[in-house]
């Protein structure tokens, strides 16, 4: 399910706003919202979003956290495959100069 680079974007978005719509979603991955809804159907059926119905409208989730923290652990890997220090380390590495410098 996550091998589709549209899917990723989707859930990252979802990751970030938590709850949107078909179009919403559409307008930021900027795909048609008949492309959008055939990706977020086929993520439904694997359980990876739920839906909310207000009205005529349908709101998506993500149905929980392991999703998005597939996606981040793909990012994470392959910015170990850039070389250096992959950019997630920098937070670690100025918390741990932080609590050197306090002992």
């Amino acid at each position: 399910m996550l091998a589709d680079a549209t899917r990723v974007r989707l859930i990252v978005a979802l990751r970030d706003a938590g709850e949107l719509s078909v179009n919403h979603l559409a307008d930021i991955v900027d795909k048609t919202p008949a492309s959008v809804s055939q990706h977020l159907a086929k993520m439904r059926l694997a359980r990876i979003v739920s839906t909310r119905q207000e009205g005529t409208r349908i709101f998506y989730r993500l149905e929980n956290e392991h999703a998005a923290q597939l996606v981040r652990d793909a990012i994470f890997q392959a910015e170990h495959s850039l070389g250096g220090t992959p950019r997630h380390h920098h937070a670690d590495l100025a918390s741990t100069s932080a609590e050197a410098a306090s002992a």
